[in-house]
């Protein structure tokens, strides 16, 4: 469920008091995107890509915006309209089966939008993978590192509540006194900030692996009788995320044309006496909820992810449930020296990460096992996406940039 100028808060300072420079870090907030509308043929690999591999991703999100009052907005970007701009599109895409329907759903009640920034319209695209872990629910010598559930008393707050332009921005913390002060950081937690306390979920044998589940946000964990248990987000303590290959590339240890979550794991393990101080310059800490044996990982949208559809991104600058058309590479899980593949996909904006932040980005999720892994470890791709929207919205977006 794979994050900065303090901004004036006005009336949420009065409330919130105590917060403080490294736990609300917020840019200031640049000019929005630019949006062109265009046809679908612009698209690359249009007419040529089979999209029915979308339906799940498609389904998951029109179902869910089904059940939201007319007037809701759809989370994220205000561009996405509300829960009533959607009905007729979605009722068009619940009701194609065939790879034919879908694109007649998609052309009639559709438009593609071309988006840029500053004359841009290239990014990075990343991908992230649900991850296997060996544990048990019994603490051992074996199973030693905690899976923490949501603390009872940490509090998430949603900005944009507050202030329209701080939507998409939130904060979490827990609340002394009357006010909100910022949440124990990882190396706190590690140290033993949560002990006594029986908020242990399961114990895992790796604080590694531990350290990758948070940044990929699900997982499932294989447990001493041989059965899978799936786990998935369920908060976040609130402090910015750092990604530890920052620190590993400008201290030298890995070079940047090396730099991946397979190298970095190399490193971990070469350098055990280092590794725990270099988990812990990540601040930012995941807590878990078990989920059903029938659930997918869950996104931030609320929506079980579909692998190789589901696309994590910036909710201040797009909107959660809208169909994105990827055109990107990914690494060949088959070599670790080939050229990348190149791959034009329907994808739907599905999840957030600390990680994923910016104007054109996004992380892509492959979902489980070996292949899933190889490709997400190694990904750090340039590509471009184009946003889908109802045809109404993606007019208005054309006219006004927002």
């Amino acid at each position: 469920m794979k994050i900065y100028t303090i901004l004036g808060l006005g009336l949420l300072l009065l409330l919130l008091p105590a917060l403080v420079v490294g736990f609300l870090v917020l840019k200031p907030v640049k000019p929005g995107l630019d949006f062109e509308q265009v046809a679908f043929t612009e698209l690359p690999g249009w007419g040529s890509t089979q999209l029915s591999g979308a339906m799940p991703a498609l389904r998951q999100s029109c179902e869910r915006i089904a059940t939201l009052p007319a007037r809701r907005r759809l989370p994220g970007a205000a561009i996405g309209g509300t829960a009533d701009d959607w009905s007729l599109g979605c009722t068009a895409l619940l009701a194609a089966s065939t790879e034919p329907a879908l694109t007649k759903a998609l052309t009639l009640h559709f438009s593609p939008l071309r988006v840029s920034l500053d004359d841009t319209s290239e990014g990075k695209f990343t991908g992230y993978y649900e991850t296997l872990l060996q544990g048990s629910r019994t603490q051992s010598p074996k199973y030693s590192v905690p899976l923490y559930i949501r603390p009872p008393e940490l509090v998430m707050v949603d900005l944009g509540t507050f202030r329209g332009d701080l939507k998409g921005r939130r904060i979490a913390g827990r609340v002394e006194g009357g006010r909100l002060i910022p949440y124990p950081d990882r190396r706190r937690i590690d140290d033993g900030h949560l002990d006594g306390r029986d908020l242990e979920l399961l114990w895992v044998d790796s604080q590694v692996d531990a350290f990758f589940l948070h940044i990929q946000g699900s997982g499932r964990v294989k447990m001493p009788d041989g059965s899978l248990l799936r786990v998935g987000y369920a908060a976040q303590n609130g402090h910015v995320y750092s990604a530890i290959g920052r620190f590993l590339i400008s201290e030298g240890e890995i070079a940047r044309e090396n730099m991946s979550m397979q190298s970095i794991r190399a490193w971990l393990k070469a350098n055990p006496a280092k590794a725990t101080d270099m988990l812990q310059r990540n601040a930012s800490y995941i807590f878990f909820r078990e989920l059903g044996d029938g659930d997918g990982p869950y996104g931030s949208a609320g929506v079980p992810l579909t692998a190789g559809h589901s696309l994590a991104v910036d909710r201040k600058h797009l909107p959660l449930h809208a169909p994105v058309w990827l055109s990107a590479s990914h690494p060949d899980p088959a070599s670790t020296t080939a050229p990348s593949v190149p791959f034009n996909r329907l994808m739907v904006a599905q999840d957030t990460g600390g990680a994923i932040t910016g104007e054109i980005r996004g992380d892509v999720f492959w979902g489980f096992g070996d292949r899933a892994e190889e490709i997400a470890g190694r990904m750090a791709n340039r590509g471009r996406y184009w946003l889908i929207l109802p045809k109404a919205l993606a007019a208005e977006a054309a006219r006004t940039g927002r």
